[in-house]
């Protein structure tokens, strides 16, 4: 792995929007420049586009499927973690990141703004400009990047499974009265 590098971690299907990220990566201008995209994750090759986008950049790695005991000390070497989903059903990987004190830059639709509260950077999707501008902010800017670091960790300690179970109980009990 590169010493410096924003993280992506999930599939490449079209939902996952993986080609406007690697776009808006290979968009960035120095210092951001410096630093590398590393993907992580199941690859469908129905969907080859974030890899035809990313070649030829040598600071775009893909690393493929991960073993789960991996993804927390990949999580905690990333400068950042970039999930710029359309649509997800809850947002698992920005959460496991800001448990590992890595900020977020992510999607401002669906549930990712839930899940990420006002602990990351959120961005339109559709927006190449906007992500690539993220990306620069939080490289670029120590205090926002320390901010958000100590954010994220305050974040996720506010999810458990134990909350869930206590949350789902409480609406079954509900339900039932």
């Amino acid at each position: 792995l590169p010493d410096r590098f924003i993280l992506y971690v999930g599939s490449n299907k079209p939902h996952k929007n993986l080609a406007r990220l690697v776009q808006a990566f290979s968009d960035l201008q120095p210092p951001t420049s410096n630093f590398h995209l590393v993907i992580a994750g199941s690859w469908d090759a129905r969907y080859p586009e974030a890899k035809q986008l990313a070649e030829g950049n040598a600071r775009i790695h893909f690393l493929g499927p991960l073993a789960d005991a991996d993804l927390p000390a990949l999580y905690g070497g990333a400068l950042a973690f970039a999930f710029v989903s359309e649509y997800e059903g809850f947002g698992f990987p920005p959460l496991e990141a800001m448990a590992c004190g890595t900020p977020v830059i992510a999607s401002n639709t669906s549930s990712l703004p839930e899940v990420i509260g006002d602990a990351g950077l959120l961005v339109d999707p559709h927006d190449v400009g906007a992500i690539a501008a993220a990306l620069t902010r939080l490289v670029d800017d120590s205090a926002l990047y320390l901010n958000l670091k100590q954010r994220s960790l305050e974040r996720a300690a506010h999810f458990s499974w134990e909350q869930t179970a206590r949350l789902t109980l409480a609406a079954y009990h509900e339900l039932m009265s």
